[in-house]
């Protein structure tokens, strides 16, 4: 009887214990069940170079800190409230109107920390260029961190990653749809025209006189359209800088589009090389075909930096 007794004990605690083991983990997971629905109805999980990261699903104070990326959130329908900029440079004209109240905080390469949490962000989009700091960035708000190589990623595919972590991939294949439209329109407008040959230079004091190559974006542009290329511009290059007095003649063809980036000492360089015997021998120089446009839409890597490109070949190339 006492070995029936102790045993009917010991299977009674057994039930007892099974039980309560069985409410834990049931009510544990009714909590993580409850978490995740109450973490998906807030924010959305997004995978990006340095892991996922649950950003808000309609973020309302956006940090960006690549002028690219500010101008494609842009694109995309969201006004960020800062972003990183270049020191001594305008705003951009073509931007002007679309921001209110906009803040600069740093450059890309060193973005000012204490501005950034002062601002309070709900969703800072940074990229690989600041791994370094990821944790202190994610430590004030929700941060992705976006691919930025050198030389940078297509325009159009840094369109579709930022499309993707705001959610907004009908609006990006919109302005991709447009984008095309603007480009067969121009083809169409341009002729015969489209022979020319069409010449990319930027005056800038780090790095003198440099061209364009087939891999910068406006060449990708230029390319779409039918546009044709000095031969010094026809290589599978980024850009070439330092470009000589004596090689001058590498920035020549039918058309100059020459911008400068560097503020008041760059337009300096650009007024003493007009000044210059070479450059007044240069064929598109003595037939009235150089434009001075805006670098900061020319040495673009976004969608509106590359429609503000069309714009000009519009106004210089069809408008006369």
């Amino acid at each position: 009887m006492r070995i029936s007794l102790r045993y009917f004990t010991c299977l009674m605690l057994l039930v007892v214990l099974t039980l309560t083991f069985v409410w834990g983990r049931s009510t544990n997971i009714e909590h993580n069940v409850a978490s995740t629905k109450q973490q998906t109805r807030d924010c959305r999980v997004v995978e990006h170079v340095m892991g996922e990261t649950c950003i808000p699903n309609n973020p309302q104070r956006v940090v960006t800190l690549w002028i690219s990326t500010l101008r494609t959130t842009l694109a995309l329908s969201i006004k960020p409230v800062a972003s990183t900029y270049i020191p001594g440079e305008p705003f951009p004209a073509h931007l002007k109107g679309q921001i209110d109240d906009f803040e600069y905080i740093g450059t890309l390469a060193e973005p000012n920390l204490e501005k950034i949490l002062q601002l309070k962000p709900d969703l800072i989009l940074a990229n690989t260029r600041l791994q370094n700091i990821y944790q202190l960035l994610s430590d004030m708000a929700p941060t992705v961190v976006l691919k930025l190589p050198s030389p940078p990623l297509p325009w159009q595919q840094h369109l579709e990653d930022v499309a993707k972590i705001l959610d907004k991939e009908k609006v990006s294949e919109q302005l991709v749809d447009e984008y095309w439209r603007r480009i067969e329109k121009l083809k169409l407008a341009l002729g015969t025209r489209r022979s020319l040959q069409v010449s990319v230079a930027t005056i800038s004091p780090p790095y003198g006189i440099f061209i364009y190559g087939q891999q910068h974006p406006v060449s990708a542009v230029l390319n779409d359209i039918g546009l044709q290329r000095p031969l010094s511009q026809r290589g599978d290059f980024f850009t070439i800088d330092n470009i000589s007095q004596e090689r001058l003649s590498d920035i020549d063809g039918d058309v100059i589009f020459l911008s400068y980036r560097g503020g008041k000492a760059a337009k300096e360089v650009l007024e003493k090389l007009q000044q210059k015997p070479l450059w007044r021998q240069l064929k598109a120089v003595q037939q009235n075909q150089v434009y001075i446009v805006d670098a900061a839409h020319w040495y673009g890597f976004d969608v509106l930096a590359m429609n503000a490109v069309i714009d000009d070949l519009f106004k210089y190339l069809v408008a006369p």
